[in-house]
């Protein structure tokens, strides 16, 4: 029985092997079929250069979060922006409301203020009884007297220049800007004949003759206290305008402006207009003048940018001008 097994194991190992397990001639095996593996919402394939990219894309996606949180950094680092970006206030919109210091604040302050609102009342009560019924007369002076404060303010700073004490360029040219603006306004009552009668004249130029040196006084003794006053002036013109607009606005539209009101607000350099309204960016008020209503209504709210800037000057410690933020601005933007 195991004889004749033998043979038979014997033809079993010469005969050929299957067709299906021998490679054709002259080729090499075909490597396995690559399998597809989901990573989320990508296929991706394996293999080394199909690694090799999806780690280039996490990296290249990391780098940019990386960048965009940089760059919001740097952003949220200049407040400059925020508050040119800011929108502007209302046209003459401010609290009319004086604030004065609290119980809790310095007594100086407190008296500086309580003297600054008694002397304004009492200058006040005085054009009151002198012009009851001549509105522009009493314009023609309340602007002879509101230029003053600002060339006093030059007059002292350009004094402390010269000896070397403080060198403050932006308030010069902000209180610079101020008094052209109030020229203006000047000239505009002046056109409508505010300036007629010569006690009228003689009266507001000697005013302003003996205001002058008392603000220079009052500069050099506490500058919080000059402008604090000059804040009560400009606060009471622009109660006053605002009075007027109120009680004469039906006749007031049926008037034309004056050259001079016109020839001022539609300029097209209007930079030095721009300059003192400290408390919004540059080309952001554009005044229309279609009537005499309108150029009060310019008038009284350059009163209400006056009251802010003044406001400004009593709570910094230097003064910026709009020109000087919007430069800051546009070279981070850059």
């Amino acid at each position: 029985m195991a004889a004749s097994a033998a043979p038979l194991r014997a033809a079993l190992a010469r005969s050929p092997a299957p067709a299906a397990a021998r490679a054709p001639p002259g080729f090499l095996p075909l490597p396995p079929r690559a399998r597809r593996v989901r990573l989320g919402p990508v296929a991706l394939v394996s293999g080394r250069g199909r690694r090799i990219r999806a780690e280039a894309t996490a990296r290249t996606r990391q780098e940019k979060e990386q960048q965009e949180a940089e760059v919001s950094a740097v952003e949220d680092s200049f407040a400059v922006r925020e508050v040119a970006a800011a929108p502007p206030p209302e046209e003459g919109g401010f609290d009319e409301e004086l604030t004065l210091a609290g119980e809790d604040g310095d007594w100086v302050v407190r008296f500086e203020q309580s003297f600054n609102v008694f002397l304004t009342d009492t200058v006040i009560f005085i054009l009151d009884i002198l012009y009851r019924d001549r509105d522009y007369a009493r314009f023609f002076v309340l602007e002879t007297i509101a230029r003053v404060p600002y060339f006093a303010f030059i007059s002292v700073l350009h004094l402390y220049e010269t000896f070397g004490w403080s060198r403050r360029a932006d308030n010069i040219k902000v209180h610079f800007a101020e008094s052209m603006n109030e020229f203006h306004h000047l000239l505009i009552m002046e056109a409508l004949g505010g300036n007629s009668v010569w006690l009228d004249r003689f009266l507001a130029r000697f005013s302003a003759f003996f205001y002058y040196f008392v603000t220079v006084g009052m500069y050099m003794l506490s500058p919080r206290m000059a402008y604090h006053f000059s804040e009560c002036v400009e606060r009471h013109a622009y109660s006053t305008y605002d009075k007027f607009l109120k009680l004469n606005g039906e006749e007031l539209k049926k008037l034309p402006a004056p050259e001079v009101a016109v020839n001022y607000y539609m300029n097209e350099d209007l930079y030095m207009f721009d300059e003192f309204q400290t408390s919004r960016a540059p080309n952001s008020r554009r005044p229309k003048v279609d009537n005499l209503y309108d150029v009060f209504v310019n008038v009284r709210d350059d009163e209400a940018e006056h009251c802010k800037t003044m406001k400004a000057c009593q709570t910094h410690e230097t003064l910026r001008s709009p020109h000087a933020v919007q430069s800051s601005v546009e070279a981070d933007a850059e």
